[in-house]
């Protein structure tokens, strides 16, 4: 049985702390590790490293660091099938999207190796008086990244290779569910070169994270999980005066127009709504029929979802895996139960699934729901689970009311053939990232990923521009020399001369 350790200063320690976690196979319900859950003492340790180490990595040229991280790079290309496999082993997600995800990671990582050219500031030459002016971004210090259960790699790479490409030093504190991919990453940063103590990995729990927003000497931290655990992450780390990104919960509307292509929409829908089980803050869990296409997009929809293959992650041809625990198949099965009480119809319900072999396993099957209300639970909270819920609405301008009231706003998408509909949905939809007959609009590395409203806390997205702007502090420099200064006091606001 695996014991998952921290990793601190470069090597993998045990820790101070008297408390462990067991690890589970989601797909088979068997125990497969044990992770160590960090301590107030461990906190102290990892960031005394990450300290130590920021004084001279801060210090090290961009291109410096950029060589470390295009190193690392060329190790997770070699090692992306590990990482994949101890991904499905510990989420339950099927390989094929768990390599989706180490490519998604490895792209930002991509982009971090741009340091150099990301890091150039802008200079004025003579702006009066003998004086030039340039500014500079520099780093923050200690960075702390809280990743969720859902991506155990891709979200980490959100974080980490851009605020040690930026000149800080990391500390991870990833899901105690699925710790185990961050032990080799860890490894393949050392390999890579890293100095150590610049990336830490703290295992932990709601404990280890106190004792981090707690901590003085961390700079910054980034979260991505519920919208409960954000909004408390941001107020607590604003509260100490530290630089907070804190991603929250979705609730992702899917827009069927009447003139869309009816296959593309069933296609997206099925694999943003049950793909990864619908464990993901971008999936589609609410389709938006607008007008008579209704009736046909739930009869297709409904033929698709009772012939899903369901799983083991790791076998050939299967489509969905199982959800993370028990605890979380008993929620949304809950949820389930509310929609049809407050009288939604059920149309497939997947409440009761086994899985020959895996019979103790997290399975659920497809759900689909009809004739679902704004006022329904299952409108109004985040499932999180393999739960599509189709609304009806009378036209376009009911599409967008519906979409903007709701109070996540992470991801949305439109499937239609008219521009004209496309470009005002564009503009009038209030969401952060928006898709016109793309399901999962997820930006790529060079731009940046966040929500509006309550499903993102701060004012930066993740990765991309944003991110080099969350890792690193704006200053603005102004410099004449003696030749060049008048002589004389000058007691009035000084302007360009």
């Amino acid at each position: 049985m695996d014991q998952v350790l921290h990793f601190i200063n470069g090597q993998c320690v045990a820790g101070n702390a008297d408390r462990s976690q067991a690890v589970f196979n989601p797909a088979t319900g068997a125990q497969i590790g044990e992770v160590q859950l960090a301590g107030a003492a461990d906190v102290d340790q990892a960031v005394a490293a990450a300290k130590a180490a920021w004084l001279s990595w801060s210090e090290l040229p961009a291109l410096k660091r950029a060589r470390v991280l295009f190193k690392f790079k060329e190790l997770l290309e070699l090692h992306q099938e590990e990482l994949a496999a101890i991904i499905t082993r510990e989420h339950g997600k099927i390989f094929s999207d768990a390599l989706g995800e180490v490519t998604r990671g490895l792209e930002i990582v991509e982009f971090a190796c741009g340091a150099p050219q990301l890091l150039k500031s802008q200079f004025s030459d003579q702006i009066g008086g003998g004086i030039d002016h340039w500014n500079l971004r520099q780093p923050l210090g200690v960075a702390v990244g809280i990743t969720p259960f859902n991506f155990p790699f891709m979200v980490a790479m959100w974080m980490a290779p851009i605020a040690i490409a930026t000149g800080n030093t990391f500390i991870w504190k990833p899901s105690e569910r699925d710790p185990s991919a961050s032990l080799l990453v860890a490894e393949l940063f050392k390999q890579a070169g890293l100095p150590d103590g610049v990336f830490n990995v703290v295992q932990g729990d709601k404990l280890t994270v106190d004792a981090l927003l707690a901590h003085p000497d961390v700079a910054a931290i980034s979260f991505v999980g519920s919208t409960p655990v954000a909004e408390s992450i941001y107020l607590e780390g604003t509260r100490r005066g530290k630089r907070v990104q804190a991603l929250g919960g979705a609730k992702n509307h899917l827009v069927v127009m009447p003139d869309a292509d009816l296959e593309q929409a069933v296609d997206a829908l099925m694999g943003a709504a049950y793909g990864s089980a619908g464990e993901r803050c971008m999936a589609i869990s609410v389709a938006v029929a607008v007008g008579e296409i209704a009736d046909r997009l739930v009869q297709q929809l409904s033929t698709r979802v009772q012939a899903l293959k369901i799983g083991d992650g790791m076998q050939a041809g299967v489509e969905m895996g199982p959800v993370i625990t028990p605890a979380h198949r008993e929620k949304i099965r809950e949820l389930i139960t509310s929609g049809v009480e407050q009288g939604a119809q059920l149309v497939v319900d997947g409440r009761v699934c086994t899985v020959p072999g895996c019979e103790q396993g997290n399975f659920l099957g497809g759900t689909l729901f009809d004739y679902v209300s704004e006022d329904m639970r299952i409108h109004r909270e985040e499932i999180f689970g393999p739960v599509l819920c189709v609304m009806r609405v009378r036209d376009f301008a009911a599409a967008l009311g519906l979409i903007n009231r709701h109070e996540f706003a992470n991801g949305v998408s439109l499937f239609t053939a008219d521009g004209h509909t496309a470009r005002e949905f564009s503009r009038r939809i209030q969401v952060g990232m928006v898709g016109i007959n793309v399901p999962i609009p997820v930006p790529m590395a060079w731009h940046s990923f966040g929500g509006w409203k309550r499903s993102l806390f701060g004012d930066m997205h993740a990765y991309g521009e944003e991110g080099i702007r969350f890792y690193t502090r704006y200053k603005s420099i102004m410099q004449r020399w003696p030749d060049s200064i008048v002589k004389g006091a000058e007691f009035s606001m000084p302007v360009a001369k």
